[in-house]
């Protein structure tokens, strides 16, 4: 479970289609200022459903994943763990990652992407949501979240009974 916190912001598979859909436009124009995207890197796991949208939409082939855990037990982001780096002839091809375009879900507190800017120097990461300490490791995102808000992600969700806000019975 979550940290407990009043601010929960639910996120449908509609909406995050719409805001993966969002960020895609922002980045057509970044591509075409920059000659294109060479290929996508995608933070595993959060990364993969937006970087599958948007390699779609900006018609990029060449997908590539990093795997990071930071949150365990869904409880608290703790020390980073690279399970799976990225490919050593992406990187050699691209000159440290230029023309890389890297996605994510969520920067929270930016140490996710300051791992893969450590690995790709010259890379434009992109999140669909971004929360203040992690905004200055993003070069894009679509939406803004204050710190104490959970964003509760599709995937991690499923329909059921949700009590009134005001805590008092709804019946």
């Amino acid at each position: 479970m979550p940290p407990p916190s009043n601010k929960a912001f639910p996120v449908s598979w509609d909406q995050f289609h719409r805001d993966s859909k969002a960020l895609a436009w922002r980045l057509a124009g970044f591509a075409d200022a920059n000659g294109g995207w060479k290929a996508v890197v995608s933070i595993t796991r959060g990364g993969l459903v937006p970087a599958a949208i948007i390699a779609r939409e900006l018609g990029i082939r060449k997908i590539e994943t990093v795997c990071i855990a930071s949150y365990h037990e869904y409880k608290e982001q703790g020390d980073l763990v690279v399970l799976k780096t990225i490919s050593k002839d992406l990187v050699d091809e691209t000159d440290g990652g230029e023309g890389i375009l890297v996605i994510d879900d969520l920067t929270d507190t930016g140490k996710t992407a300051k791992k893969v800017r450590e690995l790709l120097p010259k890379a434009h990461i992109a999140t669909v949501y971004a929360k203040p300490k992690g905004v200055p490791m993003a070069d894009t995102f679509v939406t803004e979240v204050s710190q104490d808000t959970w964003i509760y992600f599709p995937w991690d969700m499923e329909m059921s009974y949700v009590e009134p806000i005001s805590g008092q019975p709804d019946g």
